[in-house]
Formats: C-alpha cells, structure tokens, sequence
C-alpha cells in the first residue's frame, strides 16, 4: 500500500492534484482560510509558532504550506482535531499563478523536512498501525517526497 493511500485511511479528506486542481477552489492563503475556519469554530483561538511551516514541499522552487492543527488552541483545548492517531496535518501546494491548493490531509504525531540525495524529503512520525505495528510501539518513520503533486513513500520503518 503507498503512502498516499495510507493518508486516505488516516483522513476524511485527501485531495488529489488532477482532478482536484480543476475542482478546487485556489486559495489566497492557506494560513488565513484555516484562521478564519477555527474563528468560526472557536469563541478564543490561539496559535502557536508551528502552526503554518512555508517551505517548498515538492522541489519545485515555490514555498508552499503545511498547517500543524497541534498548534491551536481553541477554547483551551490545545489541539481540538488530535486524536491518539496523532494531529491533522494540512499540506497545500502553491502554483506559480498564485495560489494554493490542498494535496493532502494526514493524521500524524510530527514531521521533519530534511534534505536527502540532494532533495527535501519528510520524515513523518505516524501512528505504529501505519508500519503494521500494534498500539503502543514504537511509533512509525515513513519517509516521503512530493514529486510534482503525489507523495511518494521512499521507506518506512
């Protein structure tokens, strides 16, 4: 099984590029769309310093987004969407026109970006059943690479 598809069992949402960029609607600003979505929802809302991460995902020279939900708090509630399973995780790409859109949503703990054989990969901290482990072991390190707009799984363990 791909990562990809991994992150449509761990989320309720996982868009793909293709048929996705022609039905969504571009976004100016992925930290302003996911502010106003938890101004809406929450009566006092904070974020921490790791909220949004703009970095360049894919390798393409444009920053995109990545939005960490274990960074808000809403209500009091540090991160309202985290389960066991981890946080909700929000990765938009940015085309050159102007613009993002959402590639994927993944339930995970954390990542790290880190340069491997010359290219920006992620090294993503998920839940254990995501490398076939039982509950309470060791949690799972997928890493992945955005070519273009799919995640590729380079290894797990």
């Amino acid at each position: 099984m791909t990562f990809f598809s991994r992150l449509l069992f761990a989320t309720a949402a996982c868009f793909l590029a293709g048929t996705a960029v022609a039905q969504q609607e571009l976004l100016q600003d992925p930290e302003i769309y996911e502010k106003n979505h938890y101004a809406k929802r929450c009566d006092v809302v904070q974020y921490g310093g790791r909220f949004i991460d703009r970095i360049d995902i894919n390798n393409d020279g444009i920053k995109d987004a990545v939005t960490n939900s274990s960074e808000i708090v809403c209500d009091g509630v540090r991160g309202p969407d985290c389960t066991a399973e981890g946080c909700p995780f929000n990765f938009y790409l940015q085309v050159k026109e102007g613009g993002y859109f959402m590639i994927a949503t993944a339930q995970m703990y954390s990542y790290d970006f880190i340069k491997r054989f010359g290219n920006m990969v992620f090294v993503l901290q998920m839940h254990p059943r995501y490398c076939e482990r039982e509950e309470g072991q060791e949690p799972c390190a997928m890493m992945v690479r955005v070519r273009g707009t799919k995640f590729l799984t380079i290894s797990k363990k």
